[in-house]
């Protein structure tokens, strides 16, 4: 298929997606009348309902197409992504997903402002989230809007408004509830289109992994070293970095975080994240097919000149092996995912600017029910446009320096604070304002100073960086625990504060208060 083509099988898939999500949102629409609707939908979910949303919510195009891209380029560096994103729900499952769950009410603040009732600490969270969730979102617009203009010839301003405005009516009108079916429909899809594929490699294979890998290991010019480390990455910190961004951003990001609200009761929450294991397993473990199906079916240098970075590749592979019309389908598959991660983004940013900023600082929690929803819904207009607009500026930008950013300022401001607010008695609301600002300052100088955006031939600055690592994790995780650390200990608990993080503790292992009084807190401010 030629660039821009527009067949039209592509335009009946594509059409099929937008037809299908809207018609979830219309039926979501009529429950969406509360906060709680709005923003939880209801606690209805069950824990294998959240778990695939959850899924669907974090298996992003940089999944779909850019890790299958980076498989068929460098071989294993490019499954290092995956491993990342994978171990980092262990992280999630084991540390804090129960313990948020049961503090928290509908956002990353409600959760923290059990310990510390601030308004400071709530609005630097705040702050954050739309930082991380605007930036994230923004690369995900620039990669449907160069996806839709490649495969559909539609201009790329338009593309991206087209997905721009469909987030939007998401949220709006359907809230929680329509986001995740949309998510949980999306990660079926992906589920579905990426098996095809991968039975079809295999097929052509004889059904032996070992004859795929000895192909691959002699088709590509890399030979056998592109079955082994350092095609990507030259240097063992750029990968310790990178692992430590991933692993530790993704119990940060506020999107992956609102959705342990949606459930119940911590069992459920638990079985949410067990089940989102197990389908991104099965997922990334299907992109070493995918990434080495392109390089046998497609060609190593092939892939290398259609250039889009390697996100094509997966449509391509399509192509080669089931002809348009199999293309189409995964086109739609991608173009699904990416406006199921889009509206997640979307709500989190709202959730952030009407629950916590409008309804807790100005308006000090007086806001009735229908005033909150009105501000919610007002604001995820307001985040739509912004993010589309950004996003239309920003069609040539590099988006590898905006992920990496989302990621390290969520592992360096937001993981920091969670872990030390459920974990350390000593910890308090200076450390609480120290550590994610300097975590959240760190990551975004450290990004501005590094490779990604200071290259001598094609950075947005043209000199040498001054930071020799694209994410900055390794140097801004530890600094934003250092600053939490030295905020606390240079600080002095207040009166209480050891029986009220006895309460806090018992409240998150157990959902149980026991006695928790946020006076006790507040006089910390």
């Amino acid at each position: 298929m030629k660039r821009g083509s527009g067949d039209m099988s592509s335009v009946i898939f594509f059409c099929s997606v937008i037809i299908g999500t809207l018609f979830i949102t219309y039926s979501a629409a009529s429950r969406t009348f509360n906060t709680r609707e709005f923003y939880a939908a209801g606690n209805r979910m069950t824990g294998l309902q959240n778990g695939v949303a959850i899924a669907g919510d974090y298996m992003s195009a940089a999944s779909f197409l850019g890790i299958a891209g980076t498989i068929a380029m460098y071989g294993f560096d490019g499954f290092l992504y995956a491993i990342g994103f994978f171990v980092s729900y262990l992280v999630m499952l084991f540390l804090i997903a129960e313990p948020l769950h049961n503090l928290g009410k509908y956002t990353l603040a409600d959760a923290i402002s059990v310990r510390f009732e601030s308004k400071w600490l709530r609005g630097a969270i705040a702050a954050v989230t739309l930082l991380i969730t605007v930036f994230y979102m923004i690369a995900q617009l620039v990669g449907a809007g160069a996806l839709i203009h490649y495969l559909l010839g539609i201009d790329y301003a338009a593309a991206v408004m087209v997905v721009g405005t469909l987030m939007t009516i998401y949220v709006v009108f359907g809230g929680m509830e329509a986001t995740s079916w949309v998510q949980i429909i999306k990660a079926i899809l992906l589920l579905t289109g990426t098996l095809i594929i991968c039975l079809i490699v295999l097929s052509r294979f004889h059904w032996s992994l070992a004859e795929l890998f000895v192909y691959v290991g002699e088709a590509t010019p890399m030979k056998e070293r592109f079955l082994h480390p350092g095609n990507k990455f030259n240097q063992p910190l750029d990968i310790l970095s990178l692992n430590l961004a991933l692993i530790l951003g993704t119990a940060g990001l506020p999107h992956i975080i609102v959705r342990l609200f949606t459930v119940k009761d911590a069992p459920t929450t638990r079985q949410s994240i067990i089940t989102a294991t197990w389908v991104m397993g099965a997922f990334y473990l299907m992109t070493i097919l995918l990434g080495f199906g392109a390089s046998a079916f497609i060609g190593w240098e092939y892939i290398q000149d259609a250039g889009f970075g390697g996100n094509l590749t997966v449509t391509m592979l399509a192509e080669a092996l089931g002809g348009e019309f199999l293309m189409a389908y995964i086109s739609a598959v991608a173009f699904a995912t990416i406006l199921a991660v889009v509206t997640g983004l979307v709500l989190s940013a709202s959730s952030a600017f009407a629950h916590d900023l409008y309804s807790h600082i100005i308006r000090n929690g007086m806001a009735s029910e229908r005033e909150q929803v009105w501000v919610a819904k007002l604001s995820s207009v307001g985040v739509g446009v912004i993010s589309i607009w950004l996003a239309i500026g920003a069609q040539k930008m590099n988006v590898a320096i905006l992920v990496a950013l989302t990621f390290a300022v969520a592992a360096s401001a937001n993981f920091p604070l969670i872990f030390f607010t459920i974990y350390w008695r000593r910890f308090t609301l200076q450390g609480a304002l120290t550590g994610i600002v300097t975590g959240a300052l760190s990551a975004l100088i450290l990004v501005c100073l590094g490779p990604s955006v200071m290259d001598p031939e094609s950075g947005m600055i043209l000199a040498e960086p001054l930071f020799p690592l694209a994410n900055p994790g390794v140097v801004s995780i530890p600094l934003g625990f250092f600053g939490a650390i030295v905020g606390s200990l240079a600080s002095r608990p207040a009166p209480g504060a050891s029986d009220h993080y006895d309460a806090v503790l018992f409240q998150a292992h157990t959902g149980t208060r026991q006695g928790l009084r946020h006076s006790v807190a507040a006089k910390s401010e």
